[in-house]
């Protein structure tokens, strides 16, 4: 289009073709700018590679074997972890599409629906619970250091003094877990890429290391596989499955939501999805049946469902193959930490303040946050990670992904003024002083159908709202649909409004001379 400040690739990738007019826009930095198309060169590989890296790690092991914890056999947890990882890959791949095209990271996304000002409601509290699972993954890699150092130290080490409840030397574990995550963070994305590349063929090892000692110790897997849930297929198990199932979902929605920070870099369209499509489900279910046949495994042999493999590793008898098993799954905790939990509010807390806090910067308040959400406590119950802490966040991202699947796909039909995106005072997502309030009231409303019901753990048993209760097993359903009706509803009924009024003033404009002429 003549005159247009952005251009279309014949593979329908967007650039902006001179940044020079935005530039000195207050919410336009060069981490947040577009990356340019010749600059998109992740492959189908970096893709699978990412979520090879971003799957294997200890929360994900937890995330299965906690499910045996609360009940389940083998077959209806990997059931249910298998079936939510399906479910949330769909508005994965939804917002994926914009990063591929724009080469915009999330929070720039975001302004195209809450407006240049509001997409910081978005972005922040996309922010602070990737923070809080920062904190967890550094809380359960350092948890892994403190084994390792153990079985080489011996006693002295693991029944150090304690402090704050735990030996310091668990606390000195985490420390430097998080001094080396920060200083590879600070290196910038390019590092991050090549830290998952490389990583992610050796990320499995520490898992299969544990299956293959506990299956050994128990005789094979036809005790594993014999052991029996503790729900049944009743209405026990139905209680606990539409909750579990919110949780496997909402585990991986926060990537659902920023998934544009990775496919920003995208060679195309095809290769990410196909990356995608590859990395996720497999990765996950693969990490699913391993975590769930060794806690099985442990069941059979220790008379509890170990959940935590950093504590089910300090049982085996040979201190080499603790050490081997735990330094991959350091590794692969740091693999993960690094993409899904940093990258985006690094761009997060640089959207809040682009001129002010770059994209190191930004990994930097992420890693203090991480420390003072106070992630031991956390992941201290398995009824609390899944009920109160998935659950919870879950519906509330999920209403901003309804939010964005309505603007993106139905409202917008994947067209966006690129340059308009990073301008101050004007354009089209200006809205009212630079917020959109139709995305805000929906995301509200969403959410408080979604979460208001909050029952269990930290909340009370009535539910914070006892009507609400009953929706609370669905949060992430109820999140994703409310948001997407709502917005939908709210922005169809603004626009007729709209075509009325400018009807009305083309009429009030007609000559009366005219017209009895």
């Amino acid at each position: 289009m003549a005159g247009s400040p952005q251009m279309t690739h014949p593979d329908g990738r967007v650039d902006l073709i001179d940044s020079s007019a935005i530039a000195g826009s207050r919410f336009y930095n060069p981490e947040l700018a577009p990356v340019p198309v010749e600059g998109r060169h992740w492959n189908t590989y970096n893709y699978f590679a990412l979520w090879m890296g971003m799957a294997h790690n200890i929360p994900s092991y937890t995330l299965a074997a906690s499910l045996i914890a609360l009940g389940m056999d083998w077959l209806q947890a990997f059931l249910t972890i298998t079936l939510g990882n399906l479910i949330v890959l769909i508005p994965m791949l939804l917002n994926s599409h914009s990063g591929t095209k724009y080469g915009i990271p999330f929070p720039v996304f975001a302004r195209a629906f809450y407006g240049v000002r509001g997409a910081n409601l978005a972005a922040l509290l996309r922010a602070f619970i990737a923070c809080a699972w920062f904190g967890i993954q550094t809380w359960v890699g350092g948890e892994a250091l403190f084994v390792i150092v153990g079985k080489l130290a011996g006693d002295g080490w693991i029944n150090a003094a304690q402090v704050g409840g735990q030996p310091w030397t668990l606390w000195l574990c985490f420390g430097l877990f998080w001094v080396v995550q920060m200083l590879i963070i600070w290196r910038g994305m390019e590092a991050i890429r090549r830290f998952e590349n490389w990583t992610a063929p050796l990320v499995s090892v520490g898992f299969l290391i544990l299956l293959a000692y506990v299956v050994i110790k128990a005789g094979g897997f036809g005790p594993i596989l014999s052991e029996p849930s503790k729900l049944g297929w009743g209405a026990d198990f139905w209680q606990v499955f539409a909750p579990a199932l919110m949780g496997m979902i909402a585990f991986w929605s926060t990537l659902s939501l920023n998934m544009p920070d990775f496919t920003r870099f995208g060679g195309s369209q095809k290769k990410q999805v196909t990356g995608q499509i590859l990395g996720l489900p497999t990765t996950m279910s693969f990490i699913a049946i391993v975590a769930i046949l060794t806690t099985s495994g442990a069941v059979s042999l220790y008379g509890e469902a170990i959940w935590d493999p950093a504590k089910l590793a300090s049982r085996f008898d040979s201190p080499i193959l603790v050490i081997v098993a735990l330094v991959a799954l350091v590794l692969a905790t740091v693999s993960a930490n690094l993409a899904a939990n940093v990258v985006s509010p690094s761009y997060d807390f640089s959207n809040a303040f682009p001129k002010r806090i770059t994209f190191a910067m930004g990994g930097l308040i992420t890693g203090v946050i991480g420390i003072l959400i106070q992630p031991w406590r956390l992941i201290s119950d398995p009824s609390i990670y899944i009920f109160a802490w998935l659950g919870f966040y879950g519906g509330l991202l999920a209403a901003i992904a309804g939010v964005f699947v309505a603007g993106y796909w139905t409202i917008s039909k994947t067209r966006l003024k690129l340059a308009d995106l990073y301008k101050d005072g004007e354009g089209a997502y200006w809205f009212n002083a630079g917020w959109n309030w139709k995305a805000v009231f929906a995301t509200v409303l969403a959410g408080v159908l979604a979460v208001g019901g909050a029952y269990g753990g930290p909340f009370p048993e009535d539910g914070l709202i006892p009507f609400l209760k009953p929706l609370y097993d669905y949060s992430w359903v109820i999140g994703a649909v409310v948001g997407y009706v709502a917005y939908l509803l709210l922005s169809i009924n603004a626009k007729k409004t709209e075509e009325e009024a400018s009807a009305a003033d083309r009429t009030s404009r007609i000559d009366p001379a005219a017209v009895d002429g």
